[in-house]
């Protein structure tokens, strides 16, 4: 419980992100490290996920997005993308029941059209069997990628135009935001990725604009509550202006009360 104790007591110095965004990189070399398959670490990942998650939520985070399967996973090795999608709904079958009884939402984002109609029905009944859970959102970004997102939500805003229901020059980004696939929460507060490699690789380009990075070379099989502390204490002493001046931040903190 070191993430919760350590926030209650020190509420000054811990601000936890409301919607907390994970890059999990590192799984297939942290098992060619050890000399297994890239698979068993795939394996371990998973194990890990759930465990940052019942973290995260102890912590107080609300939305958690992990990125579990780009749409240029595609490209990887056959056996190992079999694996994964076994994997995928072997975990969605397993936790889905957990998280009802956690009052924790799942919903996946990205194209599942391309996935197989087992793998589409188990997904459909995780969400369905949590879609009134409200303690918390966990989204799994799967077939997921930034770019085909932005695409996807310039599909809508066209149809709605050509449909002579909204107007080119009235289009706002609240009106964009709207069409994306994370239309429902708001934008990420920070972004994690592990494994060592500092990008984002095509995940969330649209609402991580004004999120913190974090990066660590940790890979995501040794990832624990730990780093997501050292995460957040990074995190708490970033200071979040959105084009304001640090100054202006730091009237309206103590206007408000914060300090």
């Amino acid at each position: 419980m070191l993430t919760e104790l350590n926030i209650l007591t020190q509420p000054n110095q811990i601000r936890v992100p409301h919607h907390l965004a994970i890059v999990m990189d590192g799984n297939g070399r942290w098992a060619l490290a050890q000399n297994k398959k890239r698979v068993q670490g795939h394996k371990k990942g998973m194990d890990v996920a759930r465990q940052i998650l019942e973290d995260s939520a102890h912590a107080g985070v609300k939305v958690l997005t992990l990125f579990a399967f780009s749409s240029e996973n595609w490209k990887r090795p056959e056996e190992e993308v079999s694996y994964l999608m076994s994997l995928f709904i072997e975990g969605l079958s397993r936790e889905a029941k957990r998280l009802k009884e956690n009052n924790i939402r799942i919903q996946v984002i990205g194209d599942i059209s391309q996935f197989s109609t087992k793998l589409q029905k188990a997904i459909n009944k995780a969400e369905e069997l949590t879609k009134e859970c409200d303690a918390m959102l966990l989204n799994i970004a799967a077939n997921y990628g930034g770019r085909w997102d932005i695409v996807n939500a310039s599909k809508q805003i066209a149809q709605k135009v050509a449909n002579g229901e909204l107007s080119i020059d009235n289009i706002t980004e609240d009106d964009f935001h709207s069409a994306t696939c994370l239309s429902e929460v708001p934008a990420p507060d920070l972004f994690i990725r592990t494994g060592g490699e500092h990008r984002i690789s095509n995940f969330l380009i649209w609402q991580l604009a004004y999120a913190e990075l974090y990066f660590t070379e940790v890979l995501w099989p040794d990832f624990n509550k730990d780093v997501l502390f050292n995460a957040f204490q990074s995190y708490s002493r970033r200071q979040r202006r959105f084009g304001k001046t640090g100054q202006q931040i730091e009237a309206e903190a103590v206007c408000s009360g914060n300090e």
